[in-house]
């Protein structure tokens, strides 16, 4: 095979420039994100660059992958990554699927990330979403980059379901039960009081470092909830809620039970001692803006600068289905933004990567900004009960918005008051 030609940073600089060529980075999602991961300068990624981890092409339609991307075999595209290897290894799957147009850029790490003029970028809070290595640090007790505490709580989140936790979790992980944060009659937030004696009870603290996981598949097929990822969705809908109460530090395990898995760490059966706390440290809710309740949810509604944005399903969205067995009634709320979650009411697929990592940020964003769903306004997510918006709420806090919010409540707070007016059908534009 002819070696791909290979670019100077000079040329990389001008070769970017043009609308036409598409710049991929091969390096884990983490090295994306902002980690540095092999000791470059600066973390993140190329100024206009997407992510394609070279783990990628193990999937069986990774080429598919690609074309949703917008890169087919005629592209120019320009592949680059920690080591020439990575890259020369890329090069030779993609010539096999077609791709003949590839050049490759190899000095990432010595020359692009230690120049401060060469643009690049990365998800604002990234350090709030971790990588597999980094918590294997914690657990092996080591200390990874970018934390400030030892007071390190791992949660293994589930619903209704601690034989999930029994089956194995990451060692040194507590389970934590969703419903213990949230009332399951009507699956909003408990009480301030009761939050803070759960929170407790957990051993988490204002000041604690929390990292959160879910797995997203049970491994006996006894899954009580009715999707495959519970886990993961709680995981996420408990970050949220203690956010909302002041943790200080909480952060999510990017792809799940499933990415520590893939890196061949080992899981534990054994139950670990929680040590509980007596002080929590701030009055909860420290941060009250994450989450909005009705009324405020109809002022976002009538006003100019903030939109109500529904984390469902199309089918549910227009009314053809309520998406839940407990919610009766059919609709949406009239003048909420569609937000596509996903193919039902218990999926997230829209915003997650092949390998149930986060999707892409610059992916969501722009999709987003199609639908007027932008930084500069409030937003806040709703669903059915919570579960999904948190999830939409999370990628938005991550990209460092400043104004966004989960509606609690959701459809089934909404559609229980017969005198909330309700939606059916395609929106028609006004």
């Amino acid at each position: 095979m002819a070696q791909p030609h290979e670019l100077s940073t000079e040329a990389l600089k001008n070769w970017i420039e043009s609308p036409l060529n598409k710049l991929i980075d091969i390096r884990p999602i983490a090295a994306y994100n902002g980690w540095q991961l092999q000791g470059e300068k600066r973390g993140g990624h190329i100024e206009g660059a997407m992510t394609f981890p070279k783990e990628w092409t193990r999937i069986a339609d990774w080429t598919g992958l690609l074309h949703d991307k917008g890169v087919t075999v005629d592209t120019a595209l320009t592949i680059y990554g920690y080591h020439a290897d990575d890259t020369r290894d890329m090069t030779e799957k993609l010539a096999e699927r077609g791709y003949r147009n590839v050049f490759v850029y190899n000095h990432f790490i010595d020359e692009w990330s230690a120049n401060p003029d060469l643009p690049m970028e990365r998800l604002p809070r990234y350090k709030q979403l971790v990588y597999p290595g980094w918590l294997y640090d914690v657990v092996t007790g080591n200390k990874p980059p970018d934390i400030e505490t030892s007071n390190v709580v791992i949660c293994h989140a589930h619903y209704n379901y601690k034989q999930d936790y029994d089956a194995g979790h990451i060692p040194g992980a507590i389970p934590i039960d969703t419903i213990s944060l949230e009332d399951p009659e009507d699956w909003n937030r408990y009480p301030a009081d009761e939050l803070e004696k759960v929170l407790l009870e957990h051993g988490i603290k204002h000041d604690s470092t929390v990292v959160l996981y879910g797995r997203f598949s049970y491994p006996d097929n006894k899954n009580p909830y009715p999707g495959k990822n519970a886990g993961h969705l709680g995981a996420i809908r408990c970050a949220m809620i203690m956010l909302y109460a002041g943790v200080k530090d909480v952060r999510i395990l990017n792809g799940g039970l499933a990415a520590w898995e893939a890196e061949g760490y080992e899981l534990s059966t054994e139950q670990t001692e929680i040590q509980p706390e007596k002080d929590f440290g701030v009055e909860i809710p420290l941060r009250p803006d994450v989450i909005v309740d009705m009324p405020q949810a109809k002022e976002l509604l009538a006003s100019e600068d903030g939109e109500l944005v529904s984390m469902r399903s199309w089918e549910e969205f227009i009314g053809n289905v309520s998406g839940y067995h407990y919610i009766q009634k059919a609709g949406r709320i009239p003048g909420a933004i569609f937000g596509n979650c996903g193919s039902d009411a218990y999926h997230m697929e829209n915003y997650r990567n092949p390998d149930h990592t986060m999707r892409e940020y610059h992916e969501i964003e722009a999709n987003w900004a199609q639908s007027d769903i932008v930084p500069e306004k409030h937003i806040a997510f709703y669903c059915g009960t919570g579960w999904r918006a948190s999830e939409a709420f999370w990628n938005a806090y991550l990209m460092g918005w400043p104004r966004v919010s989960v509606y609690d409540g959701g459809w089934l707070e909404w559609s229980e008051d017969p005198s909330n007016p309700a939606a059916t059908g395609e929106p028609v534009e006004s």
